[in-house]
């Protein structure tokens, strides 16, 4: 009998068949062009190409010119200061965004559309906005000195010291919407008998989020900070808008680096380099992210 019921069973590998061959072309792509382009860039970046890639290496001399490098070292600590405050900020503001929406408001639809909004802008068009409106000629420090406060000094963009807070500021204001939806979305999927047992109980609110609410949602915070983290890695776009990595080179990031190595200095080692740094810390980000997700955070029944 259980030999039938073996014979009957069909085989693992066959079922969704028409799936996996649908598959295969997404499957190759991804390990040619992807898998194939990161391991190229790491071997290349132990060679001594300039304008075209050629396998001349010379070992480890690309990364000690790298972290010789000021510019590298400058755009290193703002990626810090930038990430750390970003992750922070994003999600604090993001979440109490969603938990004022949550509490069933008028306009609701209205409120989310116009959070969510700037996340529809390019980082170029958000970049020459924030430009614009940092500058001290005709921005906020502009209008808020012809009101009378003629002491009044907000020009961030052209402190060296305080220019990645300029860049900081536009970042959030366009991306802190996203957050506040996902948010949301895991405010919403929280079973209403849990608030409901939480007011019986006489649990405050505020202990009912920080005790109760945020532990579930922890998911919907980890997906969260991977989305967060891999746009804080990436960031290039409105630094060029606003600051073009000035002044001097205060707001200077390393995919900025990499672009102006790689297609104005023509130095493609160099370039290399500082690409495979980025990859080193993206795969820091993700590679705990899956653990968590997929591997031995969670708990096997």
């Amino acid at each position: 009998m259980t030999g039938h019921a073996k014979a009957g069973r069909p085989n693992q590998f066959l079922r969704n068949l028409n799936s996996k061959i649908a598959s295969i072309p997404m499957i190759l792509t991804a390990i040619v062009i992807f898998l194939g382009g990161t391991i190229w860039t790491v071997v290349y970046s132990f060679t001594n190409s300039k304008l075209l890639p050629r396998l001349s290496f010379v070992g480890l001399d690309q990364y000690h010119r790298l972290w010789a490098a000021p510019r590298w070292v400058v755009s290193i600590e703002n990626l810090a200061v930038y990430g750390i405050l970003s992750m922070i900020f994003s999600l604090v503001i993001g979440f109490v965004l969603a938990a004022l929406m949550d509490q069933k408001i008028r306009f609701e639809n209205t409120f989310r559309t116009i959070f969510l909004y700037p996340f529809a802008l390019s980082f170029i068009v958000t970049g020459l906005v924030w430009q614009w409106l940092l500058n001290p000629e005709f921005g906020i420090q502009s209008v808020v000195r012809s009101l009378g406060w003629t002491s009044f000094t907000f020009d961030p963009l052209y402190t060296p010291s305080i220019v990645i807070y300029g860049v900081l500021i536009a970042a959030l204001w366009q991306g802190t919407g996203l957050v506040m939806c996902l948010m949301l979305a895991g405010l919403r999927g929280i079973d209403e008998d849990i608030w409901k047992a939480a007011r019986v109980d006489g649990i405050p609110m505020w202990r009912t989020y920080l005790f109760i609410v945020i532990p579930m949602m922890r998911p919907v915070f980890i997906t969260t900070l991977v989305i967060i983290a891999s746009g804080i890695v990436k960031v290039y776009d409105l630094v060029v808008a606003q600051t073009s990595g000035g002044p001097g080179i205060a707001s200077e990031v390393p995919a900025k680096y990499v672009y102006d190595y790689m297609f104005q200095a023509q130095n493609l080692g160099q370039g290399f380099a500082a690409s495979t740094m980025m990859l080193v810390t993206v795969a820091i980000i993700v590679i705990p992210w899956a653990y968590l997700e997929f591997g031995g955070g969670r708990k096997h029944v």
